[in-house]
């Protein structure tokens, strides 16, 4: 059963160009990890700042086991560009 890990974002004023880097670093991290489907990176339309991240996972297990495989270094600059920490959520695909 596929889920999805979305994450919710700020960037600090004046750090969306910065934040939005260290998403697709991070993006083309993650998507090569056993378990993982396929990420997605979002930006609000009315408001620059906003960013969505959304990970596709084969189960939450899979996300779980991927999460040690990452360097933790990428986290540092997506960490200095956000006003605040991410708000995330695992969710169901829902059907029919």
């Amino acid at each position: 059963m596929t889920v999805a890990r979305h994450y919710l974002m700020h960037a600090r004023e004046g750090s969306e160009a910065a934040l939005e880097s260290a998403l697709r670093a991070l993006a083309a991290a993650v998507r090569p990890l056993p378990g993982c489907e396929g990420v997605e990176m979002l930006r609000d339309l009315g408001n620059e700042r906003r960013f969505v991240f959304i990970e596709r996972w084969a189960d939450v297990d899979a996300h779980k086991a991927a999460g040690p495989m990452l360097d933790k270094r990428l986290f540092e600059p997506m960490m200095a560009a956000l006003d605040g920490p991410p708000e995330g959520a695992y969710l169901d695909y829902l059907v029919g």
